[in-house]
């Protein structure tokens, strides 16, 4: 796990590009301490921050040569031993054990097709000087980040914004459609903007090539929602069960020691449970984060169910105290490069904080399976939806009495979930969301649509799962892992998003996914055997979350409230703004989450204008 910049600018000397170059990765010295490397040639410049995991001799250092491919690549490649072999099968030689050096050799023998071959999480760029192409890609569910400006022959990458603001390319200049989807829907990112018109995100399962300025982009993968298993249920269990512990193992293989975070949800108890038990001669370390007190969030019970369950377990928790919120949000602010959305990444920062106050390098994490079996509450109006649309009335009845009796329901909330079914009926994804876009009551939305979701063919439940993936939920939740982990330089690893285990996903049922109520249904019945009956019977969902908004709001982040109302952003209407405050201190909770991201959003402004 690393960081990199560079960039191609025959403006450049060496000795001028060289200097530019460090400055930009003195930016993100952070995401890579143990080494830094820079080369050039020409007008192109590479650099790179590492944090060694494989082989860590100084010979896997970067930027990477093998005659005339230099290489800079952030991530890691798990299935690298199997690609090994066969590339020394075709007649490749090694000179180190490196994932680093699969990653070359696999573009000298497969081109920039080499990308499909691989299973792991990835951003980099590889200077081919034979044919002068900078081949740079991004992982198939954008783990990894890769942000890039150009400007006619000129080009930048970086793995954060920061590296790219020393450069004379980046202007300040606001994506005002970003700040307003960051409002009103809590997007980090969207597609391939960023908060600077400039500044360009490859997205995920994407390649990019720029020969001589021109720049072509092309996606090399995605999932077809429509290719549905035709196995029994018992028998996708058993393959579920089988692509897990295979991407588990794969996601266990470090030179450096492994621990996992553990939040007690089903996620994280199911990759503890098996990671413990693969590893179960050593001490697997976990790490919880909980808050103390009569009424806060502490999920204790569930995360000391899976260390009961599992002797080889060394645990850790931390409860953060009030007084570390303010400083732990700036903290949080910086690292990301935006405003963030919601209180639960101050819980991952004080997570990733503990982890490495005990020299862990390397952890497992849970992102990346609600996205694609169905994990979240939003899921029931789509699968009900599906269900009345097949004339199944029995179903759709009996189904909403099981969400009801689970989720303790009032009446009104139930007649919600009615009406959201029958609204799912006839608008689709994209439709939906920019209804949801539009509640907005201080913007100058002027009516138009500012997202575009592509309509899939599957089922309603499969076009909802797949924008979650793709487009809307989970590029904002791995943005969030790699700031946070990278911030302690740790490398977070999210087994769950192994593309063979995601295509398998994608071939199951509504049914198999969400049934009858209970989300996740797959992983509880496909991992039950490993996980503990306190956690397999969950029927909340929580994760990593914080006291919330509202109490932190009222307490120390307070004073912020009035100095928004002094604020002064002309493409928010203030008036509008400022009542909301006012409402809000007068004891109404009900728009705290907008609340909370235009101050995040008024600290972020602060700091980068």
């Amino acid at each position: 796990m690393c960081g990199i910049a560079g960039f191609i600018d025959a403006g450049f000397g060496r000795d001028s590009g060289m200097e530019l170059l460090s400055r930009m990765l003195e930016t993100i010295g952070h995401r890579g301490p143990d080494s830094r490397g820079l080369w050039n040639e020409g007008p192109v410049f590479l650099g790179h921050n590492r944090l060694s995991i494989i082989d860590l001799s100084d010979e896997a250092n970067q930027p990477f040569s093998d005659g005339e491919l230099h290489l800079v690549f952030n991530g890691e490649i798990y299935n690298y031993i199997e690609l090994r072999e066969e590339l020394i099968s075709l007649g490749q030689e090694f000179r180190t054990s490196s994932d680093t050096e699969v990653l070359i050799k696999s573009y000298r023998q497969w081109g920039t097709e080499c990308v499909e071959r691989f299973v792991g999480m990835w951003a980099f760029a590889l200077w081919d000087s034979r044919s002068e192409q900078l081949f740079c890609s991004r992982d198939r569910f954008g783990i990894k980040p890769f942000y890039y400006i150009s400007n006619g022959e000129r080009f930048c990458f970086a793995s954060e914004y920061k590296p790219l603001k020393k450069t004379d390319l980046f202007s300040n200049e606001l994506n005002i459609n970003q700040i307003y989807r960051g409002l009103q829907l809590g997007w980090l990112n969207y597609k391939d903007e960023s908060y600077f018109s400039c500044i360009k995100i490859l997205p995920a399962a994407h390649n990019l090539l720029i020969t001589k300025g021109r720049i072509k982009i092309w996606r090399y993968w995605d999932v077809d929602v429509t290719r549905k298993s035709s196995l029994g249920f018992e028998e996708k269990k058993e393959e579920f069960k089988r692509l897990f512990l295979q991407s588990i193992r794969q996601h266990s293989r470090s030179d450096v020691v492994l621990a996992s975070c553990l939040s007690g949800g089903l996620d994280s108890s199911a990759i503890v449970s098996a990671a413990a038990r693969l590893n179960s001669k050593n001490v697997f370390k976990t790490f919880t984060i909980y808050y103390d007190g009569d009424g806060e969030v502490d999920e204790r019970e569930f995360a000391n169910a899976v260390i009961e369950d599992n002797s080889n377990v060394e645990p850790y928790f931390y409860s953060p105290r009030e007084t570390e919120i303010e400083e732990a949000l700036h903290d949080v602010i910086h690292y990301f490069d935006v405003p963030i959305a919601g209180s639960a990444p101050i819980s991952r920062h004080f997570l990733m904080r503990m982890i490495r106050e005990h020299d862990i390098k390397v952890v497992l994490d849970g992102q990346g399976s609600d996205e694609y079996l169905a994990g979240y509450r939003h899921t029931a109006p789509r699968y009900l939806a599906d269900v009345i649309s097949r004339l199944h009335p029995g179903k759709y009845m009996k189904t909403l009495s099981v969400i009801r009796q689970n989720e303790g329901l009032a009446f009104g909330n139930v007649m919600d979930v009615i009406a959201k079914s029958f609204l799912h009926l006839f608008l689709n994804e994209e439709q939906i969301a920019n209804l949801e876009y539009r509640k907005g009551i201080f913007l100058p939305l002027n009516n138009q649509s500012i997202v575009r979701l592509k309509k899939q063919k599957g089922s309603r439940v499969d076009e909802f799962l797949y924008h979650l993936l793709f487009d809307t939920k989970l590029n904002s939740l791995l943005h969030t892992e790699d700031r946070n982990s990278m911030a302690y330089s740790i490398e977070a690893r999210v087994p769950f998003l192994d593309h063979r285990l995601v295509e398998f996903g994608f071939t199951l049922s509504n049914d198999d996914r969400y049934h009858m109520g209970v989300s996740k249904y797959i992983l509880r019945e496909g991992l039950k055997d490993l996980l503990p009956d306190k956690v397999y019977n969950r029927k909340d969902k929580k994760g990593f979350v914080t006291p919330g908004e509202t109490k932190w709001l009222r307490g120390p982040l307070r004073h912020y409230l009035g100095e928004m109302k002094q604020a002064d952003y002309d493409f928010l209407h203030m008036d509008r703004v400022r009542s909301l405050i006012a409402e809000y201190e007068s004891g109404s909770n009900k728009d705290v989450r907008l609340i909370w991201r235009l101050m995040t959003l008024h600290i972020w402004l602060k700091k980068n204008i």
